[in-house]
């Protein structure tokens, strides 16, 4: 593969897929209004996340690297998932053991980076009194 440059989309179109796997150059206008593109073809795949995360990293920015690697794990739940996610992790409205057992699930599908920022909040909450 060429060597990519940011932003992705806009000098690679061929390398950038959405979640369904379609690239970038694939969706046009005319696809959109007939409706030959669903959500699928326009969310994000992981992989560009995860091509983000390194430019983030190469450019001196490791927090948002690590935001969008989160990102890229997350693309493989739900938005029922997602939103009980952030639901769960708002603070005084779960337990130390909701939390720990939302770790353990995500950590059980994959999704270790999310696990760890989920334990991280837990010992915040933990800390600052707003769980027991």
């Amino acid at each position: 593969m060429a060597e990519l440059s940011y932003p992705l989309a806009a000098t690679s179109r061929d390398a950038v897929r959405t979640a369904s796997g379609k690239t970038v150059a694939e969706i046009t206008l005319d696809q959109v209004v007939s409706g030959q593109i669903g959500s699928k073809d326009v969310a994000v795949a992981p992989e560009t996340l995860l091509l983000q995360a390194d430019f983030a990293e190469a450019g001196g920015n490791p927090q948002l690297a690590e935001n969008l690697r989160r990102g890229a794990e997350l693309t493989a739940f739900s938005d029922d998932e997602l939103l009980q996610f952030y639901e769960m992790l708002r603070p005084g409205r779960s337990s130390t053991d909701e939390l720990d057992s939302l770790a353990a699930s995500l950590d059980e599908r994959g999704a270790e980076l999310c696990a760890a920022l989920v334990r991280e909040a837990r010992a915040a909450y933990m800390r600052r009194r707003l769980i027991a």
